[in-house]
């Protein structure tokens, strides 16, 4: 990643309303997803995880959801984490960004205990989370009108 980016998890109101609007500027207006559909009932528990420059600019950001809420989205697994919503600017896209904040989401999962994580990808996206050690399983369905596949990584 880029000297000058640091993630950290979002706890302050400042850098949760810059992860929603990172959000709404890649899905909402790039992909065109309904508001409605990005914003959802697990945000509200969810640990987000912001990528900032030294300079204060968001340039990504991603969730992490535990416990039920995860187990909603995996099968039921209480002990796998789904990662979701991840979403960088296009302007700091290539720089390394979407991988630091996976790493960071892994970590947040480890440190909470988790065995896995899981997350749902845009086909498109498959090769990156491959590439940082996801595996494909079961079949592609539609997501906000977007083909995704379920993919999951087992933490060391």
């Amino acid at each position: 990643m880029s000297a000058g980016v640091s993630c950290r998890v979002a706890v302050e109101t400042d850098d949760l309303e810059a992860c929603f609007a990172v959000r709404k500027e890649v899905f909402v207006v790039e992909q065109q997803v309904p508001e409605d559909l990005e914003y959802d009932a697990y945000d509200a528990d969810a640990v987000h995880v912001i990528a900032v420059r030294d300079d204060g600019l968001p340039l990504g950001t991603g969730r992490l959801l535990t416990g039920a809420a995860a187990a909603a989205k995996n099968g039921g697994d209480a002990e796998v984490g789904a990662l979701g919503r991840l979403a960088v600017t296009r302007a700091a896209r290539g720089l390394g960004v979407g991988a630091a904040l996976v790493r960071a989401i892994e970590d947040t999962a480890r440190a909470r205990g988790l065995t896995a994580v899981d997350l749902h990808a845009q086909t498109h996206a498959l090769g990156f989370y491959e590439r940082l050690g996801y595996e494909v399983y079961g079949p592609e369905f539609p997501d906000a009108g977007i083909p995704h596949r379920a993919m999951r990584k087992a933490l060391a």
